[in-house]
């Protein structure tokens, strides 16, 4: 008899064991592990003291013509890497057009902004501080504000020991976009695919398997489980208008192209579960809601209120670990900084 239940527990173990692999296996077909290291960049090397530099201007609210916004306002990382509410609010307190993606893990996207229309963290960085609705700043006066102080001259001729010239605009840009590259969070899930059995539920590995069935991996998928890849919102059923504003056409603006009408980037999930609110319109605050909306709305599925949670049990499982990030201390201002204002820098 004990023989027989050994013999039936082991047969249990192996057969849990393969279920375990065959999952893994299937997932490893449309998702990848995050990288162990820092990832490198087209046309910027990652170095220290770049990275430094970057943190320091990420968290600079003298980027902004207000001196009040910086890139941490609408990218706070202690809060999933965006700001939380419907649309970010700018300078003269005016209300941006869409909601804030995250930042973190940003730099694993093919690219940036709900149209794509930035290449880049690089260019991303440059459209946020010259927005009307957002920094109101220009190139010419954020080179002025960091030539001012002593203490930014000589962390930028350290970043970018070649130069001559080293505080420009672009190397802004730069270093802001070697900080956050660093910002890659490791979850539960990468874990799983590495091969640790126990790092997700049963409950995950259900929502996993229906994530991968019903269609869901098809545009979401790759490394950052999305962030690449454009398509139609409401592939088959257009939601409402208060989820689909009838006057944001997503990449329209960016091709001028009839078949780009409400063609938006498929949104890179990991870190989901703490970015509420949802799509770019940011109108939509349970995880449930908007799995339930993208299930009727891109594959035509009506899925059960058990599947739902098992498909948001599984992007739990995203939800990774923030690298520590001590708040730098900034230069301080001279003389000869700008002082800030309310009015549009044109």
């Amino acid at each position: 008899m004990r023989v027989l239940m050994a013999a039936l527990i082991a047969g249990t173990a192996i057969t849990g064991a393969a279920q375990a692999d065959a999952l893994r296996d299937k997932a490893l077909t449309y998702f990848a592990p995050l990288p162990s290291t820092v990832p490198a960049v087209k046309d910027n090397t990652i170095t220290p003291e770049k990275i430094a530099l970057g943190k320091a201007l990420f968290f600079d609210p003298r980027l902004s013509a207000s001196g009040v916004f910086s890139c941490a306002s609408c990218h706070n990382l202690a809060t999933g890497g965006d700001d939380n509410m419907e649309t970010s609010v700018g300078h003269g307190w005016q209300k941006g057009p869409r909601n804030a993606p995250t930042v973190l893990n940003a730099v694993l996207n093919e690219a940036q902004f709900w149209d794509g229309r930035a290449d880049d963290l690089k260019a991303q960085a440059k459209g946020p501080i010259q927005a009307g609705v957002e920094m109101a700043n220009t190139p010419a006066q954020v080179e002025g504000t960091l030539a001012s102080m002593p203490l930014y001259v000589e962390w930028f001729t350290a970043a970018f020991p070649e130069e001559t010239s080293p505080i420009s605009f672009d190397n802004m840009a730069r270093a802001i976009e070697a900080f956050e590259a660093t910002l890659i969070t490791p979850a539960p899930f990468d874990a799983w695919l590495n091969g640790d059995d126990a790092a997700l539920t049963a409950e995950a590995k259900a929502g996993l398997e229906l994530f991968i069935d019903k269609g869901c991996s098809s545009c979401h998928s790759g490394v950052n489980v999305g962030g690449h890849g454009y398509y139609p919102f409401g592939l088959v059923e257009k939601p409402g208008a208060d989820v689909l504003p009838e006057g944001d056409k997503g990449r329209f603006a960016v091709t001028a192209t009839v078949d780009d009408e409400y063609v938006f980037r498929a949104a890179p999930l990991r870190n989901v579960g703490v970015t509420a609110p949802y799509f770019h319109s940011g109108k939509v605050w349970d995880l449930n809601t908007a799995v339930t909306i993208m299930a009727e709305s891109q594959l035509g599925e009506d899925m059960s209120d058990v599947e739902v949670t098992q498909v948001v049990a599984f992007l739990d499982s995203l939800t990774g670990t923030v690298p520590p990030v001590t708040l730098p201390e900034l230069p301080p201002e001279t003389a000869k900084t700008p002082r800030p204002t309310v009015e549009l820098l044109q």
